[in-house]
């Protein structure tokens, strides 16, 4: 493979606090590389620069010739008129191909109107879409997955299986990483970290290093504390010499030997201490970092068992569009309800409707009015951004302040990032500070709107476990499969202007049609082996002790015949 870029001596700063030190690697064409790292490591500067959006402080950036650069920026800060100039053009173009495969149908035939009424999907499918169509020989892509719908992600998987070029991809979406990339690059403490194959294999990679490092570690800290152990020793040694050689005696020959004994001592422990210092300049292994442990707190004793929300003929609509009707649907306390639908489909308004910030155009939407709503939004924009992290949470009684410091800590915010004004944090620190103020308080419900955009991977991951131990009621809309699956045990479906509620997981509904496949093909087996047994039956007396077995294995194919049909 031919190198398209190489990056040499590459550092970055800002306002004196240094984000990249010493960058080096190279791209080659049709490499596939996941770019990882804590929130605020500098993955979306090192983008930004790659890019051409944003000088290095020093270093080298070297790109082949003619090579053109598809850059999605995770804020997706598109205007509507870029948008309107790329469909003002010809609807054959490749740009409305590759957005009615993503699912944005007759997009040449919108309004400007509509266009100022994009979701975050629909956004995202248009940006992809102008990417797409410029035929780039890089493509960047920073949190592609945040608002693509099922049909989007897997659209994205398949097309960049076919790209010819390099692509670079920053996202915590591990589902998405271990079906698209081939190599990591890992940013940590201002440097640089290289892995091969997806992210599945990175973290066994990781856990083999970390673990290795500690054993080194441990070893020289055993050695270390032996050498100590030792200068102790000689030391108590000299302490006695010198004591001895200074004792009140008329024996002048013993207090002279004391005190060449102790000189000695004093040079066998100067001797012994350079040694250590020497060693430790030239060999000191620093103790492995440890990964953040993110803790969430969620306390709640509400009943299980009681309908909390009900709708009853429900619909929507918006400027004559309509998104849903003639809705039914419940949903009981304690339950893990997933919004499931294509983007654009609804499911926003509905969080909407529930929250009470719009009403419904039809039908009743009925919600308990004890209830306790929880809700994080998918904007982290609407922070205060001139005030603090603490300011922002508004807090004002001692326990409380002191719970949110502890948690904004738990969640990697350390002193300095709680203390800055919110516009110099990034949206993942943002979503944190968001996500500090729901566990503060007690909620009966949480409604939780892409929740995971811009959290890094452990953080994802500890999130997920502190969920499956809340007792309240979750309500979550979510384009991170793998986050929805390990939550959610029911759904509301948005399908064919309408919803429904399905008691199956997301992995099960996906891939229904696969299972009544094989349902149809195991009641064909079950068919003809009944049919053959009644054969059998016929021609063998009842006696016979093979007719029992016959008989019994009958009974239980039946059995099973039930139980497929339902």
């Amino acid at each position: 493979m031919n190198q398209i870029i190489k990056v040499s001596g590459l550092d970055k700063s800002f306002k004196l606090v240094k984000i990249l030190e010493n960058i080096q690697f190279d791209i080659k064409n049709g490499e596939r590389i996941g770019l990882v790292g804590y929130n605020g490591t500098g993955k979306t500067t090192l983008a930004n620069i790659l890019s051409g959006k944003l000088p290095p402080d020093s270093g080298q950036i070297e790109a082949s010739k003619d090579l053109t650069i598809g850059y999605l920026s995770q804020s997706i800060d598109y205007e509507v008129s870029d948008f309107q100039q790329s469909l003002s053009m010809n609807k054959e173009t490749e740009f409305f191909k590759h957005a009615s495969e993503l699912g944005l149908k007759k997009a040449y035939e919108w309004e400007e109107s509509r266009l100022t009424h994009l979701s975050g999907g629909e956004k995202l499918k248009l940006a992809l879409s102008m990417i797409w169509a410029s035929k780039p020989g890089f493509l960047i892509l920073d949190e592609p997955t945040n608002h693509l719908d099922y049909k989007g992600i897997e659209w994205l998987i398949s097309e960049l299986d076919k790209f010819p070029g390099a692509v670079l991809i920053i996202s915590h979406d591990r589902h998405f990483l271990d079906k698209t990339v081939t190599r990591i690059f890992e940013l940590e403490n201002k440097k640089i970290h290289f892995f091969n194959g997806n992210y599945s294999e990175y973290q066994k990679q990781k856990q083999k290093k970390f673990k290795d490092h500690m054993h080194q570690y441990e070893v020289q800290q055993r050695k270390l504390e032996d050498i100590e152990l030792q200068m102790e020793q000689l030391k108590s040694w000299s302490d006695k010499a010198h004591s001895t050689s200074t004792k009140q005696g008329r024996d002048y020959g013993t207090k002279e030997y004391h005190r060449v004994k102790a000189k000695k001592r004093d040079a066998q422990v100067k001797s012994k201490m350079k040694r250590l210092q020497n060693e430790l300049d030239k060999n000191k292994i620093e103790k492995p970092n440890e990964d953040a442990q993110v803790r969430f707190q969620f306390e709640n004793d509400g009943k299980r068992g009681k309908r909390i929300i009900e709708a009853k003929k429900l619909s929507m609509t918006f400027e004559e569009r309509n998104l849903f009707q003639d809705a039914h649907f419940y949903i009981i306390h304690g339950e893990r309800i997933g919004l499931l639908g294509e983007n654009g489909c609804g499911k926003s308004t509905l969080i909407k409707m529930i929250l009470g910030h719009i009403a419904s155009s039809g039908g009743n939407l009925w919600t308990s009015d004890s209830l306790k709503i929880a809700y994080l939004s998918q904007d982290v924009d609407d922070l205060p951004s001139d005030k603090s992290a603490l300011e922002a949470l508004g807090y004002t009684d001692r326990e409380s302040i002191l719970q949110a410091r502890t948690l904004l800590a738990n969640l990697g915010l350390k002193e300095e990032h709680i203390t800055k004004p919110i516009y110099t944090l990034s949206l993942g620190e943002r979503t944190r500070v968001k996500l500090v103020d729901m566990l503060v308080r007690d909620y009966d419900v949480l409604i939780l709107d892409e929740p995971t955009n811009h959290l890094d991977l452990p953080s994802r991951e500890q999130l997920e476990k502190t969920l499956s131990e809340f007792t309240g009621t979750i309500i979550t809309v979510s384009h991170d499969y793998y986050f929805l699956n390990k939550l959610c045990d029911r759904l509301l479906v948005f399908e064919e202007q309408t919803i429904k509620r399905v008691e199956m997981k997301p992995e099960e509904y996906l891939n229904k049609d696969n299972k009544m496949n094989d349902h149809h093909e195991t009641l064909l087996i079950i068919e003809n082996r009944i049919a053959s047994i009644l054969g059998e039956l016929s021609t063998i007396d009842q006696k016979d002790p093979k007719y029992v077995l016959l008989d019994q294995e009958f009974k239980d194919l039946l059995k099973q015949k039930r139980k497929i049909i339902g």
